[in-house]
Parts: C-alpha cells; structure tokens; sequence
C-alpha cells in the first residue's frame, strides 16, 4: 500500500436504493490508491448480490449482524489497511475531488489529525437545501467541546494514527461522531478544504425524532467528554450544555413544536444567557411565543400580522 492510501467505511443497512450512488462517488474520485470497506448486515442479501455484480477490487464486503452505526464502523476500522479512513453514510455522496484535496492538506501538515470539508444538505431526490460553510484550522478542541464543528460525519477524513491515540466511535446515537472528533481535536490540529465536496442526505423523517432522547444523548456525550478536562476549564460544561438547549430549541422550533422550543431555550439561558441574547435567537424565542399563543387562540389573522412584523429566522 502507498503512503497515501485511504480505507472508505460504508455502514449499510437496508439501504441498497443509495448505496450504489454512494460507492460509484468513491470509485469516481480522483485520488484512486483507496479501499472501500461495505459493513452490511447479514441480511441484506440485495446487497450482498448487488456487490457480486460489481465486482469491483477495490471493495471488500463484511457482514455481520445489525448492531448500528458506531459498531459497523468501529468494524471497518479494524479491518482497515489504510493511513487514513474515511466514513461515508450509505445515503451520501461525495464530489470527485474530495481525498484528493484532503490528502493535498495534510501533505503540507503532517500533524494534523483530521481533514474535513464544507457540505452540501440535500432532500432524497438531490435538491440543494442548504450548504454548510464552517471554517476552522488548528487547535479546535475548545470550540468542539462546546459544539460539533463537523456537519456531517461522511466529511471528514482521518490520520489512521489518531484511532491509536484516542480509541473508536462510542455508542452514542446520533453523537458518536462529535464524542470521537472531540477526543481526536484533544490531541491533534484540524484543517477543513474549504469547498462543498459532500452531499448529505437529510431523509423525510429526520425531524421526527425525540428531541428528549437527543438531548439525553448529548448529555452523555457531554458527561463523557468532560471527564477528561482539566479542573480549571470545566466552567465551560455550562457553555457546552448552552449550545446543546440552543441547539435543540432551533430544531423544535423548525418542525414547528413551539412548547419544546420555548422548554429548552429556557435550559439553555440557564445554562449559558449569553448565547440566546443575539437577534436571530429572540426571534425564535418571540415567534415561538406567538405561534403558541395564537395556536391555541386559533387565529389565523393574528397569525399572518406576527408574519409580517417578524422576519423568519436566520437558519
């Protein structure tokens, strides 16, 4: 294997409709010296059949029972050959160019220990909703305690040494990528390719989720994660747990549950006030307010007045 080979870790799991979009974007990059590494489960012989009819070298197909995602892609690091690996979610797509300018960032820092890129959001038939555009460089631990910096975990791309240094994903659903990124900014400096090289997938039932569970998730992310700063920077625990009530407010707020959103933006000017004191913030907050209240007044003319005298929120 070269110096620079790269293992790509697939988790795939009923998920045959995208899967094959997601390996033909890894067999069209650019940068060929890869190995793609398919974490199946052991029933999902429709992918079993549809990797036989590839028959493509560079992919190596493992089955084993569905244990979930962090399990699946704690396998393929194991069996990984690669000096670095990247994760991709079977539902993704990556541009053509994405390791090879990844791999250009870190041969001209050979500290650094994760790579990432700027993303496109997508719905299931490929339209644009949105494009995250994070820049960050160097010591980024801080700021990752506080929140994840890395909007997709099909973006990044890893020194494989870091797996050594800091251990493998935890099982933490829906966290485990900012738990593991975290502890890996602890020791090594990040860079981003400040470029939209993936396209992540967001599917139709993503803001169904349980806000309550999400947040418990987090807590323990953040629990966990905590456990190994210094004394003198726990303080920042409120800040962490501020953007994590933000967080979770927003998306409330945006699948339109406007009792949760105004339960955690309260937690979170608890926890941290000065991160809801800003204007696109006390928007969520009054709109909220007003939506709940006009809701159950059941006027649709109120409604339309609170529309026009309040822009829709900064995303």
């Amino acid at each position: 294997m070269s110096t620079h080979s790269v293992s790509v870790v697939i988790p795939a799991y009923n998920t045959v409709a995208f899967l094959s979009q997601a390996v033909e974007s890894v067999l069209d990059q650019t940068f060929t010296d890869f190995e793609i590494i398919i974490v199946a489960d052991l029933r999902s012989d429709d992918i079993v059949q549809w990797v036989k009819q590839i028959a493509a070298p560079q992919i190596r197909l493992i089955s084993q029972e569905n244990q979930g995602r962090s399990v699946a892609f704690n396998h393929g690091i194991k069996l990984s050959q690669g000096e670095y690996v990247a994760f991709l979610d079977a539902d993704d797509l990556w541009e053509s160019t994405k390791l090879e300018k990844q791999l250009a960032l870190f041969a001209r820092d050979p500290k650094l220990g994760l790579v990432d890129t700027w993303m496109f959001l997508v719905d299931e038939q490929e339209t644009v909703l949105s494009q995250s555009t994070t820049s960050f460089a160097g010591d980024v631990w801080l700021e990752m305690l506080k929140a994840n910096l890395i909007a997709c975990g099909s973006s990044p791309l890893v020194r494989r040494q870091c797996f050594d240094k800091v251990g493998w994903f935890e099982d933490i659903q829906g966290f485990e990528d900012w738990h593991l990124w975290t502890r890996i900014a602890a020791h090594y400096p990040f860079d981003v390719v400040e470029e939209p090289l993936v396209h992540h997938r967001q599917q139709s039932d993503s803001t169904a989720r349980s806000l309550d569970l999400m947040i418990s998730n987090r807590t323990q992310a953040i629990e966990d994660l905590y456990q190994s700063v210094p004394s003198d920077l726990l303080w920042k625990k409120r800040q962490s747990y501020g953007c994590a009530y933000l967080d979770t407010a927003l998306l409330a707020y945006r699948s339109e549950r406007y009792r949760q959103a105004i339960s955690f933006f309260w937690r979170a000017f608890q926890s941290y006030p000065r991160f809801c004191l800003t204007k696109a913030h006390l928007k969520v907050l009054v709109k909220s307010l007003l939506y709940l209240w006009l809701g159950t007044q059941r006027s649709a003319q109120f409604k339309n007045v609170a529309q026009i005298l309040l822009d829709s929120p900064e995303e």
